[in-house]
């Protein structure tokens, strides 16, 4: 894989490549700080909102989808890290109306995480009707090691967008353009290859990833992640197009038939170009696999060919089958005007008018931003000691960073040890702005919000959520608490444990950060903190040894999680040990 990159600084790089979208595209206004585009035209009163997104690396996915017969909105993330959930409200109070709002988004946990949560917020912030539909089209990881997680979101999504799109632009309502999503998306099956995994610009090169010279791996997702297996030696192309549509046609295969296109009546065939092969290359592996498909008696209604879902600059390819009908034919077909869209059957792109670059907040409506919100004054806490804690554990935290990426890019897509210390030098700024005071619930209240608005990722909604049900367990204290002690700490943080685990079906066992979390939130309700954190500590600890049912690791082999602990685990831990470094401070 190449290291070498013309921007390194990941931040400008993702806010820069926004912009050129509005540049070229001036119906498009992007709002930077939010890292979302949207259609300037649209009206959501009168037409469904559309809103889909994810994070960076995947371009043209999602931001240049959007336009006129398409998505209405797409909010951007940092590489590879999910959007944050406030970015996808202040989309959804951009875009929306009364028409209603439909989320698309890809089936990973972060995303899924924001998303929903987004659209929690956003109904009972606007009073709209918001409803998401979740994509997974992948078929190489199969069901078995797919486990809880399902399928990976793939290249298939984006004709979702399409078809999707062109009936919001006609006119359908929310209940029937949702309908017609599903049925899309439960006809939709991909698998991908790659000679290589891909180098994220900014972070540092990691050799245990890199493919020998004769080797490819099958079934690569567009984070990183490993795939069902390695081929060496290399196929040759026909042979290898074989393998992968035997993936994709096979009905004896039961873990991996999700689809019968025996009885489709039109079938779609999506060639997508992971990012880094040539125009020429691709081409040549497009005209392969409809060679193949007619050993298979088939023959695509519609074949489309591009770089429609990428994996940064990945070496490799998708092939995305569906099975399809003729009103879904008819919407693929449909005019649209979005700039990464280049498959046209009829190309009535309207004359542009004038763009510019805007902030939501700017905008009539106001932004998305938080209610007002009021405040029980009687609890209160120790200012000083509460911010010498969380001081000392966001600086953990940052002390502990690299070696999170370290482990996460092994058995992550890396960015789990970056966002940890974005939040945690999002609070650290919050607390030297002296913007928290001894009201326990504002303070807790400001801290949420710092993490929605700093963490992105599955960390950024996990943590979200978590200290939102903090502030809201303080709120149902007993009116007999007048001041945060260490046992009214462990009965907030018990609580706010309880909603996690109605958002998340990660429990102790599936290697993942409630390895930590779990036991420390349980211990710290008999014990003191120093035990807490022992027993935080023997359950990441415990991860090692552990088979992997949620997230990005799920795809990885045994044998390369068996050498790191899992990364969120070890970042509670440095959470709380921090908080105990600080406390015994004191």
């Amino acid at each position: 894989m190449s290291a070498k990159h013309f921007v390194d600084d990941t931040e400008n790089l993702v806010v820069d490549a926004l912009e050129s979208l509005s540049i070229v595209s001036p119906d498009l206004i992007l709002d930077k700080h939010q890292k979302t585009l949207r259609f300037g035209p649209h009206d959501g009163n009168s037409q469904v909102s559309l809103i889909s997104g994810g994070g960076a690396g995947h371009e043209p996915a999602h931001a240049a989808f959007v336009g006129e017969g398409f998505l209405t909105a797409a909010v951007s993330g940092n590489i590879f890290a999910s959007p944050s959930v406030s970015q996808i409200l202040s989309a959804i109070k951009a875009v929306g109306g009364a028409s209603g709002v439909l989320l698309i988004l890809k089936n990973y946990t972060g995303d899924v995480f924001h998303f929903l949560l987004a659209a929690e917020k956003a109904r009972a912030i606007f009073g709209w009707q918001v409803e998401t539909l979740i994509v997974g089209d992948d078929v190489s990881v199969g069901r078995k090691r797919g486990g809880k997680v399902g399928r990976r979101g793939l290249a298939g999504t984006v004709l979702v967008h399409k078809a999707l799109g062109a009936m919001a632009a006609q006119g359908k309502s929310l209940i029937e353009i949702k309908r017609m999503g599903e049925k899309i998306a439960s006809g939709l099956a991909t698998v991908g290859v790659s000679l290589n995994h891909v180098h994220i610009p900014g972070r540092p090169s990691n050799s245990m990833i890199n493919l020998g010279a004769d080797e490819l791996e099958l079934g690569m997702g567009i984070h990183n992640e490993p795939g069902c297996k390695v081929l060496n030696p290399r196929p040759s192309l026909p042979d290898l197009v074989d393998i992968m549509l035997g993936q994709l046609l096979d009905p004896k295969d039961t873990d991996r038939a999700y689809v019968d296109f025996t009885t489709a009546d039109e079938i779609v065939l999506l060639v997508n170009n992971l990012g880094g092969l040539s125009v020429l290359e691709l081409s040549a592996i497009t005209t392969s696999v409809v060679r193949s498909l007619e050993s298979f008696k088939i023959s695509p209604k519609r074949i489309i060919q591009g770089t429609l879902m990428t994996s940064l600059d990945g070496p490799g390819f998708s092939i995305t089958l569906l099975a399809a009908d003729e009103e879904i034919l008819t919407y693929l077909n449909a005019p649209c005007s979005s700039p990464g869209w280049t498959s046209h059957q009829v190309n009535t792109q309207k004359p542009r008018k004038s763009g510019s670059l805007v902030k939501i907040s700017d905008l009539p409506n106001g932004g998305a931003g938080h209610e007002e919100k009021q405040m029980k004054a009687e609890i209160t806490l120790n200012l000083q000691d509460f911010t010498s804690a969380v001081s000392s554990a966001c600086n953990s935290v940052i002390a502990q960073e690299a070696l999170i990426t370290e482990y996460d890019t092994i058995v992550g897509d890396g960015d789990c040890g970056s966002t940890l210390k974005r939040g945690a030098e999002a609070i650290l700024g919050l607390i030297s702005s002296s913007k928290l005071s001894t009201n326990a619930l504002a303070t807790i209240i400001l801290i949420a919000e710092t993490i929605e608005e700093s963490m992105d990722g599955t960390s950024g909604a996990i943590f979200g959520i978590f200290f939102n049900a903090m502030a809201a367990a303080i709120r149902n204290l007993p009116p007999t608490t007048k001041v945060m002690g260490a046992g009214s700490w462990a009965v907030v943080s018990s609580a706010a444990l309880v909603s996690l685990k109605n958002a998340t079906a990660a429990r102790v066992g599936d290697r993942t950060l409630m390895d930590s979390l779990e036991p420390f939130v349980s211990s710290l309700q008999d014990n003191l903190l120093e035990d807490a954190v022992k027993d935080a500590e023997r359950g990441m600890e415990a991860t090692q040894r552990m088979k992997p049912s949620f997230g990005r690791a799920v795809y990885v082999s045994e044998d390369m999680c068996s050498k790191v602990p899992d990364p969120g685990a070890v970042g509670i831990v440095a959470i709380v040990s921090g908080l105990l470094a600080g406390i015994s401070k004191e």
